[in-house]
């Protein structure tokens, strides 16, 4: 077949035609179906287990999702630590990316995803660097990858949250 070459809407081109149903509760989901261990909640199931993940997206996507998230919520190099991952970010953050790139197709936008990450601390200088440095590291692979655009979430902060807007 022929090259399609007309750009699939981005978000704020949907938005303004009206209401954009994205999806979400990734890492519960997961967690109920033996995934992703819970307490940690981190999302390695990108690499052990991409098939679960690829499905979950199926079924997002199938239920009218106009959105899929990659699965990058606490893929931070903090987070993944706290699973002996810390070493896999890139790793991570391409995978989850990709798959949820190849379930998108060009039916969904897929949404690179920044969490809240427990190093911010409000007055601190320090910390916000820190943040900024967690941040940029995983979106420098979320955008490589080519994301659409990106869902910051749970920040506890307001400061933290300006940051990932930053």
């Amino acid at each position: 077949g022929g090259t399609n070459l007309t750009k699939k809407k981005g978000i704020l081109e949907r938005l303004a035609d009206g209401p954009v149903l994205g999806d979400g509760g990734y890492l519960l989901e997961l967690e109920k179906r033996g995934w992703v261990r819970a307490g940690p909640f981190t999302p390695e199931v990108a690499l052990t287990r991409p098939e679960a993940l690829r499905d979950l997206h199926v079924e997002f996507r199938e239920a009218g999702a106009d959105v899929l998230q990659a699965l990058t919520f606490y893929a931070s190099r903090d987070k993944l630590a706290t699973v002996g991952l810390e070493n896999r970010l890139e790793e991570l953050n391409r995978a989850a990316v990709r798959i949820a790139r190849e379930v998108a197709g060009d039916r969904c936008l897929v949404a690179g995803n920044l969490s809240l990450t427990w190093m911010y601390e409000h007055g601190s200088p320090s910390s916000y660097d820190r943040v900024r440095k967690t941040f940029d590291e995983q979106l420098a692979v979320q955008v490589e990858e080519g994301i659409d655009f990106v869902i910051g979430e749970t920040f506890s902060w307001l400061g933290e949250a300006l940051l990932a807007v930053e």
